[in-house]
This record gives structure tokens, C-alpha cells and sequence, in this order.
């Protein structure tokens, strides 16, 4: 185990709390810091988060605070699992009592709204270029890590120390933490396979075989691919964990909230149902009008995006959209391979 360090979580959803027992159990000081004052007391006394893990009992020495100044003195390490519409609220209140020194990891996959920055490029804009920052992002459902399932994880940052911090202090005998320096694409990859689990979960509920799964799957890669390094990413980080591994476990899982958006779409609810449903924040709603948008702005082949965001948002029956899209272009099969100009 890790010397102990003092550890920060903002953010008492599923994947936060993981993060904070994990931490605490391997002998860490941890504050995990949440809005909801009852549910921190809930906390505190029966020791589980019954919302979003109900039956995950949290280690005896996870300290729940509602105030952030408290939550962040003296922190070594700051994990901020904050839901991207919030991320920057949240982070600029944070700053004053943020120090040089401490390192500051995201685990949140989205992208922000109004200026489609990832959450590492808001942690450097609130927190300055010189800080030290790191992204964590892979094929994690919580509810499976809670039940002590064994996970793999990527931890990103251009900073090595970083990297290796992260590692020792996280590592157990249920998960692992392999290294990247390619932050953008690790980052990416958790962002984007939310869109395509959503046209998992619809393509499921809609009895599609196992050909289609497979096809979808494997084009969904080349798309997520291709718009990363077109916005300066390393291919190679999509055949990892973060690439493959996360759009892999997001759209063959029940358990991916995104998965269930798109199955409750395909059963013919609409996206207001299937989201009030779902009872917690799905990223790959917001994230799909974020990259349709942009991968226009680009001129980035999206077809997979482009015919989702026709069923979720403009309600176009799934059947013409699949036959619009056998229809288009039949183009590589893996670019980076035998590039789209040369068909």
C-alpha cells in the first residue's frame, strides 16, 4: 500500500463514492464532499450512499462533508466527479482553496455545453496552465466495482508523478491502474462511446441480432476514432481500455445509464420519459447534440451521430434512419489503415 495520503472526492454520485472507498480502504484520509446535507448524514451514520449504491457499505474512516473548504484542506489529491453541466461551477468554487501543488483529477465524461471543452480544459482554464491535472476514465460500472468485481481503469496526464500517484493509491486486489501521457484521447473516449451506447441500448430493445450489435460496435470505434484525431488525439489510445474497453462495457451492459436511456427510446418512450426514468444524470444525451454540432463544424464523417441525433432529437422513425445509413457511402474499414481519400 501507498503511504496515506489526504484525499478529496467532490461529488457523491456512484463513481465518486467508489473512488472515496476505494481510496479509504486502502488506508487513506478521505473526504468525500456532496451537496445534499441529509445524504451525508445518511453517510456518516449507516455508512452507505443509498441512492446511487444501495447495500455498498463504506469504510469506517470516509469522512462525508457537505462544506467544501473543509473537504479540501490540506488535500494531496483531489479527485472532482462532478456531472459536466456543474464541472465548472464547482471548480471555481474550489480554486481558493485549491493549492499549488495538489493534484487535480476529473473523472467526469463530458463535454461542457456552451464551449465544448472537455473537463481537464476546464480544470486548466479555472485552475491555471501550471496546475496538475489528470483525467480518469475506462470501462467502470460502479455498481460492479462496488460488488468487488475486478475493473481496469486509465489514468491520464502529461505529469508522470501524477500518474503513479493515482496508481498506488487506487490500486487493490479487485482494481487496476494502467498509465497514458494522452489525457485528450483518454478523455475522448470516455465522452464519446456515451453516444454510441445510447444507439446500443435502442438497437437492443428493438431486437437487433447479433451481426447488427457487432456492426454497430465496431463502426462506432472507427467514428470515435476518427473525430479524436481530427481534434488532435492519439489513435492508438482507442484500441485501449478508454477506447474499445469503455464503448464495450457501456453498450452491452443494463447497468450503463446510457445504455438504458436508448432501450427505454427504442420501447417508445420519449426522451423526456426515458431520461426521468433513468433518475440520475445520462452524459450522452448532451454529449451527442455537443458532437453532432461540432463534427459538422469540421466536416468530420459522422453517420452513426448524425442518424442518432435524427431518432433522439427530431423523433425520425429508427427504420428509415438504418436504411438511410446502409445507403451511404461504403467507405474503409479502418482509416488509419487505408485512409477514406484512397477507396
Amino acid at each position: 500500500m501507498a503511504d496515506s495520503k489526504r484525499i478529496a472526492v467532490l461529488g457523491g454520485g456512484s463513481f465518486g463514492t467508489i473512488i472515496a472507498n476505494v481510496a479509504a480502504e486502502n488506508g487513506h484520509q478521505v473526504r468525500l464532499w456532496m451537496r445534499d446535507q441529509a445524504r451525508a448524514d445518511e453517510i456518516r451514520t449507516s455508512r452507505v450512499n443509498s441512492r446511487y449504491l444501495p447495500g455498498y457499505t463504506l469504510a469506517d474512516t470516509l469522512e462525508p462533508v457537505c462544506d467544501l473548504q473543509q473537504a479540501l484542506a490540506d488535500a494531496e489529491i483531489v479527485f472532482v466527479s462532478i456531472p459536466s453541466h456543474a464541472f465548472r461551477e464547482v471548480t471555481r468554487q474550489a480554486r481558493r482553496w485549491l493549492q499549488p501543488g495538489q493534484m487535480v483529477i476529473s473523472t467526469t465524461k463530458g463535454i461542457e455545453a456552451e464551449t465544448f471543452s472537455l473537463m481537464s480544459e476546464i480544470l486548466h482554464d479555472e485552475l491555471g496552465e501550471d496546475a496538475r491535472i489528470g483525467v480518469l476514465s475506462g470501462p467502470n460500472l460502479a455498481k460492479e466495482i462496488a460488488k468487488r468485481q475486478l475493473t481496469a481503469t486509465v489514468v491520464a496526464s502529461a505529469d508522470a508523478e501524477l500518474r503513479a500517484t493515482v496508481q498506488a493509491v487506487l490500486h487493490c486486489a479487485y482494481f487496476r491502474i494502467y498509465a497514458s501521457d494522452d489525457h485528450y484521447g483518454v478523455e475522448l473516449g470516455g465522452t464519446l462511446k456515451n453516444i454510441y451506447a445510447i444507439a446500443a441500448g435502442l438497437s437492443s430493445a428493438l431486437g437487433m441480432g447479433e451481426n447488427t450489435k457487432a456492426m454497430l460496435m465496431t463502426r462506432s470505434l472507427a467514428e470515435m476514432s476518427r473525430f479524436a484525431v481530427c481534434m488532435g488525439a492519439n489513435p492508438m489510445t482507442f484500441i485501449g481500455l478508454a477506447g474499445v474497453g469503455d464503448l464495450i462495457v457501456t453498450c452491452m451492459s443494463p447497468l450503463s445509464r446510457n445504455y438504458r436511456v436508448g432501450y427505454a427510446l427504442g420501447q417508445g418512450k420519449s426522451l423526456e420519459e426515458a431520461v426521468a426514468a433513468l433518475g440520475e444524470v445520462a452524459e450522452g444525451v448532451n454529449t451527442l447534440k455537443r458532437v453532432k454540432a461540432k463534427a459538422e463544424e469540421l466536416n468530420i464523417y459522422m453517420p452513426l451521430v448524425w442518424g442518432l441525433y435524427e431518432v433522439v432529437f427530431n423523433k425520425a422513425p429508427v427504420a428509415e434512419v438504418v436504411k438511410t445509413l446502409m445507403l451511404n457511402e461504403q467507405s474503409t474499414d479502418v482509416e488509419f489503415v487505408l485512409p477514406r481519400e484512397q477507396v
